[in-house]
Formats: C-alpha cells, structure tokens, sequence
C-alpha cells in the first residue's frame, strides 16, 4: 500500500471513524469535538504560540502522563509548548498536569489533526513548530509527509515497538515504511524496540529509556493516601487499570474474599472512566458492598471494595494500598504502567500479557519486585496471601524501589539527543 491509497482509504472510512468516535464520547463523556475545525488543522489564532514551540504529541491518557518529565523539562528551559491529543481523556489530563503553564501562556493544548493530507499541511502551517516529538508510537503517515515538505524536524521519543507493531507495519508495505524512513530521529526504550524499529524502516535509533521511569508522584496525592490508609484501619488491595473483560473474573474472585473475617477492602480501578458505570453495575449485580472514590466519604466498615471512578488519583490510590494487582495484563491487552506502583512502594502483581512493558516486566519480576501469575483470580488470592506475610512485602518493595531507581535519567539523556532539534 502506498500513501495515496492510504489516503483513499482514510477517506472513505473516516465517516466511520467519526461515528465509532461519538459513541466512545458518549459513554465516556468528556469534551471531543470531533468535527471541530482544530481537528482539520484550522486553530482557533488563540492558541497559536507566537515563537515557534516545541510540538509534542501524547494521543491519550497513558502518553500524557509519561510525557511529563520531558515536558517540564522542556518548560523549565523556557520553552514554548505546543501539547497535541487524540482522546479527551489526554486532553482533560493534560489540562490538569499543566494547567500553570497554560495560565502563563508558555503551553498550549490542541487536538491533533485527522491525518488527512490538507488537515495536516494546515496545522503545521498555522503553528510552525521548530520540531515534532511522537510519544512511544505515533506514527501516522501524511503529518510525516507534511512534515517534510515544510522542513519541521521530527522524532520519535521513548519509542517503543512490539512484534506486532512490526508485523502491521510488514502488511501496510511502503506507506509506513517511508512514515518511519520520514523521521529525523528515534530515541528506543530498549534495544529490542530500536531493532524493530529498524526492521520496520526507521533511522538508527539511539536508546535512552523509557521516560516512565522518571516519575515524580505528587506528594500531595502520596501523602493523601497514606493519611486515608491509616484513617481506614483496614489492609487494602489495589486492582488497578483494568480493562474490558477483566472487571468480572476480578469481582468473582473478590467476592470469594470478602466474607471471610479480616477481609482486606478492595480497590477497583477501571482504566477508562467510560467503564466505571459498568463497573458498578457487575459490583451490584453480585452484591458486594461498595462505595464510590468520587464521593469523597471513607468507605462504611462492612464495604467489600471501593469502586475507583475518579482520574489523575493513580498515585493516591497505590500510596493507599497494602498490595497492587496491575491489570490490562489478564485479558492480551499488553498490560498497563507497573513501574508507577514500584515507585509508589507497593508489591505488585501482574498477569501473563504484558507485551507494551515488556522489558519492564521481565526485568521487575527478574528482581523479586514483581509476581507474575496466570489469572485474575489467582492473583486475587496471591494479593490476600501476601497481606499474611509482611517479610516477602517489604522485601518486594525494597527490590522495586532499587529497581526503579537503577533505570533512572531517560529524560537527561532524551534532552542530550534533542538538543539539535530544540535550537
């Protein structure tokens, strides 16, 4: 496939696109805008930076969040910013993490345009970035085209590319072939992601780690949880970011626990706030006591598990707990970010499918900082065995606290790479 048949493509199902799009923002609610002009790259002049920003785009939630070392790195330069996202979700996070950046008109958020070839020649037309950084895996083919032709310098930062990756891109052919070929520069999370990268037609990449591992937790939201833990007086279990078709065998399992005396309470923590509706609605259907995280009340004493429905409290919820169970990893979803709850000093526990955090997890549980188990329901069962045995916690949260540290400066040496492109 080349590009301009990837184009025809687009087009004929972008009304498709567009609808499958108003039903996500439906059940998730949030400010879209798909039919905005910002989407075809028509800016409202407000929020073009006047002196040539730094692009950077984090398509949703989970992006945004690892971008932000480097983006309060790129801000405490002095640098203007220009943040683009996909997903209200990302967008909503990105207000809330740098919202005195925006205050003072150093940052500015817009949506990514659809990646239509005039859409894309617009944006960067009206904003005239100095470069572009895609987070992790960005790559779409007519924004690199455009990129191009109007000499904007483009990298990939903290890029990551699993087998399937490389596999998708062999079956698009030439058209994501000459997208990668297109960027300027590629700074892996691992070796394994620069080779494939590589196989799939990217530059060279040089390897300077995953930004994630650079986290700052917010005290507050830390000191917050801690402060609720020992308001509660009871063990806690966190089940964090779970993913469609994982929230049911977690409740079953749950429900096992919850009558036996001493039952720890049990954190249940949708990844995407367009599931936690359903999510109470399987804790009522199999009558477990529950309260909601965004009522703000502590939990009633005889409360089987708190239903996580609020966003950007991750850090809270894992300070919070006793032990973490990282979900996205029981269904072959990938897996969702372990490394905060290492961080966070909690011992965690994660399912088979972690292909997006690969190494990650190969490396943690390597170490003894993380328990690797088959399914939701063992791991449930691993979870309360582990609140019996405060030796293996605390030895769990010394090995990923060291571990975490160990891989820390990605964003030291992204800035080293980007600073041709930053000038």
């Amino acid at each position: 496939m080349n590009r301009g048949v990837y184009t025809l493509g687009l087009r004929a199902l972008a009304p498709l696109i567009w609808l499958w799009m108003a039903r996500r923002a439906k059940r998730a609610g949030g400010r879209w805008e798909i039919l905005s002009p910002e989407r075809f790259g028509r800016p409202d002049p407000a929020t073009v930076l006047p002196d040539n920003p730094v692009w950077m785009h984090a398509v949703s939630l989970g992006e945004t969040r690892a971008a932000l070392p480097l983006l309060n790195a790129l801000l405490a330069r002095g640098l203007p910013v220009l943040l683009t996202h996909t997903t209200a979700t990302g967008r909503a996070e990105g207000e809330r993490l740098f919202k005195d950046a925006i205050a003072r008109g150093q940052l500015r958020q817009v949506w990514l345009p659809y990646d239509f070839p005039g859409a894309t020649r617009r944006f960067l037309a009206a904003h005239r970035p100095r470069c572009g950084l895609l987070m992790e895996r960005e790559i779409w083919p007519n924004l690199l085209a455009a990129a191009r032709q109007a000499r904007v310098p483009m990298a990939l930062v903290s890029a990551r590319y699993s087998a399937s990756s490389l596999r998708q891109a062999r079956r698009m052919g030439s058209v994501m072939r000459e997208a990668l070929a297109g960027l300027d520069m590629v700074l892996a999370q691992t070796a394994e992601d620069a080779g494939r990268l590589a196989e799939a037609g990217a530059p060279a990449a040089v390897v300077t780690g995953n930004l994630k591992f650079d986290l700052v937790l917010p005290p507050a939201q830390v000191e917050a949880g801690r402060a609720w833990r020992a308001q509660l007086g009871r063990q806690v279990v966190a089940v964090a970011s779970t993913r469609e078709g994982e929230d049911a065998p977690f409740i079953e399992a749950i429900k096992r626990h919850a009558s036996k005396p001493g039952a720890p309470l049990f954190l249940l923590i949708p990844r995407h706030p367009q599931r936690f509706d359903e999510a109470a609605g399987l804790l009522s259907a199999a009558k477990l006591t529950f309260s909601r995280r965004s009522t703000g009340a502590l939990p009633a004493p005889d409360a089987a598990v708190l239903l996580g429905d609020t966003l950007g409290e991750m850090a809270f919820y894992y300070a919070a707990s006793d032990v973490a169970i990282v979900a996205g990893s029981f269904a072959p979803l990938g897996g969702q970010n372990l490394i905060e709850a290492c961080a966070a000093g909690v011992p965690v526990i994660i399912g088979r499918h972690t292909f997006n955090f690969k190494q990650a997890a190969e490396e943690a549980t390597a170490v003894g900082a993380v328990m690797r188990v088959d399914n939701e329901g063992v791991a449930v069962d691993a979870a309360v065995a582990l609140l019996a045995d405060a030796l293996k916690r605390r030895t769990m949260i010394g090995s990923g606290k060291q571990w975490f540290r160990s891989h820390a400066g990605a964003t030291t040496r992204t800035m080293l790479a980007l600073e041709s492109l930053l000038q």
